[in-house]
């Protein structure tokens, strides 16, 4: 792969030496004469020969012997010729990198979430891009909202996937503010074990659960604000025996018959799980990024991905 840099760019090899007289005195080497190699250049005879003493005058050394024949290297030109040709291949492995990462063909994409997101959202969307980019390579962190936006905010993650409002996406307390791209809203539903009362029902309301055992997620979570603040606004303390982060875990301790607890919907399938009849326990899903940084070709595309799986018929 050969990549011309202009002499105007400032592209430096060394102190005083621009990569274009280096490309050529490479060529003057291969080709062992002047006017063949200013040929296969394109440019005249006269301005190679003229590039040379220059070149000649910024390493301080004669590179070439003129014969009859044509051109022959010094042992310094032998020298500097070896040197050239591992900072040309070099130029050209970056640019070449910088086009695979640009092309999709390589780089990483660093996302946070919740629970939901991470287990649920996220899956298929990497796949997808995976079958695509197999040379992508994907950080994922679990977190509650506001970790997630924190760290986006400070650089950490490329993309996070939060629970709105979040504070920190004001840029308050020093943090760089962020852009927020709606994704969609979630439900959360109530699940039951397999012989509870409420097992076969379709919705629930809040006097249901007085007493009854609740495996929750943890205090503090998105998730756990939402379903507290509810059950407190129609009067009722949740009964909460167990707390934990997974959502796996809280199925499988719900249909262990531990207690009743509360999933996304998009955890279930279908029409599963109850709905609340005293008020919708629905929470707005965001993507988002810093405001001050260009998203890289892999994340703009994940974003892309990601939306359009939540939206269908959703593509731009």
């Amino acid at each position: 792969m050969s990549v011309d840099v202009p002499a105007r760019a400032g592209t430096r090899y060394a102190p005083g030496v621009e990569l274009t007289p280096l490309r050529y005195f490479r060529a003057i080497a291969q080709h062992g004469h002047m006017t063949r190699a200013a040929r296969a250049l394109g440019v005249s005879q006269p301005a190679l020969s003229a590039m040379l003493r220059k070149l000649e005058a910024e390493v301080g050394a004669e590179l070439l012997h003129r014969t009859g024949r044509g051109v022959e290297l010094t042992e310094a030109g032998r020298v500097f010729l070896a040197q050239a040709e591992e900072a040309l291949r070099r130029v050209d492995d970056a640019v070449e990198a910088v086009r695979q990462v640009v092309g999709l063909e390589r780089g990483s994409i660093r996302i946070g979430g919740g629970a939901t997101a991470t287990t649920y959202l996220l899956p298929p969307v990497v796949s997808g891009i995976r079958r695509r980019r197999p040379g992508l390579r994907f950080y994922v962190r679990e977190a509650g909202s506001n970790i997630i936006a924190a760290a986006v905010a400070s650089g950490e993650l490329d993309l996070g996937i939060v629970t709105l409002p979040v504070p920190e996406a004001g840029g308050g307390g020093g943090k760089q503010p962020l852009v927020i791209v709606p994704l969609v809203e979630d439900e959360m539903r109530l699940i039951v074990p397999p012989r509870h009362p409420l097992a076969g029902a379709r919705s629930f309301r809040w006097r249901d659960l007085a007493g009854e055992p609740v495996v929750a997620f943890e205090a503090g979570t998105a998730v756990r604000v939402l379903i507290d603040r509810a059950s407190e606004a129609a009067g009722v303390t949740l009964n909460v025996i167990m707390e934990l982060r997974s959502i796996e875990s809280i199925k499988q301790m719900v249909a262990a018959g531990i207690g009743v607890g509360f999933v996304s919907r998009f955890a279930l399938r279908g029409s599963e799980g109850l709905t609340c009849r005293d008020g919708r326990l629905s929470r707005a899903l965001a993507i988002v990024r810093r405001s001050d940084r260009v998203p890289s070709p892999a994340a703009a595309e994940f974003e892309r991905d990601l939306l359009a799986s939540v939206r269908p018929g959703r593509r731009s």
